[in-house]
């Protein structure tokens, strides 16, 4: 089993940045990738970018890129999510999970952390 945690969440004004981090313990050797999702009040839960455990390949969804980067270090088992230029439709709680390949589901979440953008 992965448990995943996030940090780094908090209330930015529009235009700012802010990085959010997910460390995984626990079976992290059985890591196939890590995504980022989010899910805002009232809509569903939304893919925000991944990236694969073991050559760090990268996928995003058009509306985070170029704002938006995914990186990781394995030596810290961590993945962090930067965000810059942040806008109001941003706000949602985060949440990162894993897969164990990819033909299987993410099935390890964590907790989430909630970033709020002001405008």
């Amino acid at each position: 089993q992965v448990q995943l945690v996030e940090s780094g969440g908090g209330l930015v004004q529009a235009g700012g940045s802010l990085t959010l981090s997910c460390a995984a313990s626990g079976r992290t050797f059985s890591i196939y990738a890590v995504a980022w999702f989010r899910q805002a009040p009232r809509k569903g839960r939304e893919f925000v970018n991944s990236i694969t455990w073991s050559d760090g390949k990268t996928d995003y969804a058009d509306s985070v890129k170029g704002r938006f980067t995914i990186f990781r270090d394995n030596a810290k088992n961590t993945v962090y999510l930067q965000m810059n230029s942040l806008k109001p439709e941003d706000t949602a709680r985060y949440y990162c999970a894993a897969r164990k390949s990819i033909i299987r589901e993410y099935d390890s979440w964590g907790q989430g952390t909630q970033v709020t953008v002001s405008s």
